[in-house]
């Protein structure tokens, strides 16, 4: 499991904008307004061969004045909790304030190792007022300016140089299976049904499940390990404690090779549960879909091929995946899920044949060729470059010619004729050398 490293400091001294240029993309709302950044954000970041997961937390208030300023700071002391390395965040306009000596005194009790940073170190004068910071006793202030992007070669020395050494871990089960969903969809009374016993809390309050609950159990002779997670609800209603819940539910599926989406047969698919099925699918898992409370179809006026097609229809991007009709209240078809999961990871660890792929780019090039307006673009090659996920790699003369919608044709026709059901496949594009035109007298 990859460490994590968190952002913390008071309301508006840019620990969004710091996210945002350490994850390389505007995932975090930044705003002028205090207090913007409510729910935490996480982001998986690499940085000289070292791999983590950075959150981002709302702004802190030692002495809160209001429910929701108490609700983040219960979320910002929980992810102090369990972060490796904190990023404490200042702001050298505003200079050293009472709150900040305040948290810093939290921090140090903590005991986790804390980098300083400065910001909004934007020119020499204020990197030299940066110095004022040594007062806050935890070590050497490093200036940047999170907008420019200055100074972030030194942080992420300074945090790189605090992680936990890599140490290798017993190797898992060999498929992991995470089961993931909005709150009270029936996710726990799934893996129970599953394991035939009471291992974990059910309740009818949705939010039971507070943290990822692994379970092992012998599959037909195979270890398998199921992840229970916590519900996911959607941004701006996670209060307390469910907030971390969510980042453990993302992670889960991070460590998955399999994710079931578990839907309710009396909503089925809201914006929440694609959310959810787009993450999965975005970080190329096995999916196996899960209609749960399939047993009040009947009073719900539903049948399964109509129930399919709606599914289809609102979530188009997994037209790959498998869907599954169960109720874990009275164990309908509750044997197929791991049935399911075992087939998709199967297909996952497919490995097809440089020829045959030579065979098969050949005769799809034949029937659709690429349209590049006019321009020249060749496809010289594909070889399957690894496997769960399926990744291949096309060698292409103008990979930035290549339309997105082919590149999905490509996938597609690699999913039908060398059967890779229940799986996205991971396309990567490499430039070949083109030569040089020889220059004529």
């Amino acid at each position: 499991m990859k460490p994590i490293v968190t952002i913390v400091g008071r309301p508006n001294v840019g620990k969004s904008t710091l996210f945002n240029r350490l994850a390389g993309v505007r995932l975090a709302i930044t705003d002028e307004l205090p207090g913007t950044t409510r729910d935490r954000l996480a982001a998986d970041i690499s940085w000289a061969d070292r791999e983590f997961t950075l959150v981002d937390t709302g702004g802190l208030e030692v002495r809160p004045v209001s429910d929701l300023s108490q609700k983040v700071k219960d979320q910002v002391e929980m992810a102090i909790q369990e972060a490796e390395v904190i990023i404490f965040l200042v702001d050298v306009k505003s200079g050293l304030v009472v709150p900040d000596m305040e948290i810093a005194h939290q921090l140090r009790r903590s005991g986790k190792p804390v980098v300083l940073a400065v910001n909004k170190c934007d020119n020499q004068e204020r990197r030299e007022q940066a110095a004022e910071f040594y007062q806050l006793a935890l070590g050497e202030p490093i200036p940047l300016s999170a907008y420019h992007g200055t100074g972030i070669g030194d942080l992420m020395a300074r945090v790189v140089a605090h992680l936990p050494p890599i140490r290798k871990v017993p190797e898992e089960p060999g498929l992991k299976i995470a089961i993931v969903g909005r709150p009270n969809v029936g996710k726990s009374m799934l893996l129970n049904a599953i394991l035939g016993e009471q291992r974990a809390i059910v309740d009818e309050a949705p939010g039971t499940t507070r943290d990822a609950i692994d379970t092992p159990l012998k599959y037909n002779g195979r270890w398998v390990l199921l992840i229970d997670t916590a519900g996911l609800r959607r941004r701006g209603r996670i209060a307390g404690i469910e907030r971390y819940s969510a980042l453990r539910a993302f992670r889960a599926i991070g460590r998955a090779d399999v994710v079931v989406p578990v839907l309710d047969a009396t909503e089925l698919v809201t914006a929440q549960d694609a959310h959810v099925a787009g993450y999965a699918k975005e970080a190329l898992k096995g999916i196996v879909l899960v209609v749960n409370k399939w047993d009040l179809a009947k009073d719900l006026g539903w049948d399964e091929e109509s129930c399919q097609q709606l599914i289809r229809r609102r979530l188009p991007f997994l037209s790959f995946a498998p869907i599954l009709f169960v109720s874990a209240k009275l164990g309908w078809g509750v044997e197929k899920v791991l049935q399911a999961a075992v087939e998709v990871w199967e297909v996952r660890k497919k490995q097809v044949p440089s020829n045959e792929l030579s065979r098969w780019l050949e005769q799809v090039l034949s029937q659709h060729p690429p349209s590049t307006a006019g321009r020249h673009l060749q496809i010289k090659k594909v070889v399957q470059t690894g496997v769960n996920p399926p990744t291949f790699t096309f060698w292409v003369d103008r990979p930035e010619w290549l339309h997105f919608s082919y590149q999905r044709y490509l996938e597609n026709r690699l999913r039908e004729d060398f059967g890779f059901k229940g799986t996205p496949l991971g396309l990567r594009l490499v430039a070949t050398r083109r030569r040089k035109a020889r220059s004529r007298c």
